[in-house]
């Protein structure tokens, strides 16, 4: 839900591309952003809306009235089914607040940070997409750089991410951050101006 002037932006990216320090500097520049990983963890943080829900359905991963990701994780990494039980509890909840943050930003323009943006559709709730992207071998370097990465895993994730070339021929803007923080900044700078310009 939004006001009848405001104007929504999904921004997305496959892991390690850059898509959280891309939406800081859209909220370094003023704009409102809605961090959906953010929200998911509150929910499953100390006494979150989603805790008793996902221990009820996932019994065990509830350590000190909130979640534990790394249980739930390994609970539901490799099993599709269990991961759809887990999406339809959390994206619903997540949705909500979502709709809340809308209604309580007085703003032309807000950004939704929304991993699964196009995987789930919810591009069509939105006026304009985003799609953060760089080369494979940069990509790749940056993922294996995380704690416990490896680069199994990272091809695990890989495989269950709608493919970067997909995802570029959905976007309304594309922003690459293979050649510095500089260069992505002037590309959030530039479509900015597009945006207030329409």
């Amino acid at each position: 839900m939004k006001t009848p002037k405001m104007r929504t932006i999904g921004l997305t990216g496959s892991i390690g591309m850059g898509k959280t320090e891309t939406a800081k500097m859209f909220a370094a520049r003023g704009i409102p952003v809605f961090d959906s990983d953010a929200a998911a963890h509150t929910l499953l943080g100390p006494s979150g809306a989603a805790v008793e829900m996902v221990e009820k359905t996932f019994p065990g991963v509830k350590i000190d009235q909130q979640i534990d990701r790394k249980l739930l994780g390994q609970r539901v990494f490799n099993d599709s089914e269990a991961l759809s039980r887990l999406e339809n509890i959390l994206h619903p909840m997540i949705q909500t607040l979502r709709d809340d943050f809308s209604r309580n930003t007085e703003c032309d323009l807000v950004l939704f940070d929304i991993p699964l943006l196009f995987e789930k559709g919810y591009e069509a709730d939105l006026d304009y997409s985003i799609v953060v992207s760089a080369p494979y071998e940069i990509q790749k370097e940056r993922v294996l750089e995380r704690p416990a990465m490896t680069e199994d895993r990272f091809k695990e994730i890989l495989k269950k991410q709608m493919l970067d070339e997909e995802k570029r021929g959905r976007a309304d803007f594309i922003i690459e951050t293979g050649e510095g923080l500089q260069y992505a900044e002037k590309q959030v700078d530039d479509i900015l101006k597009k945006l207030r310009k329409n």
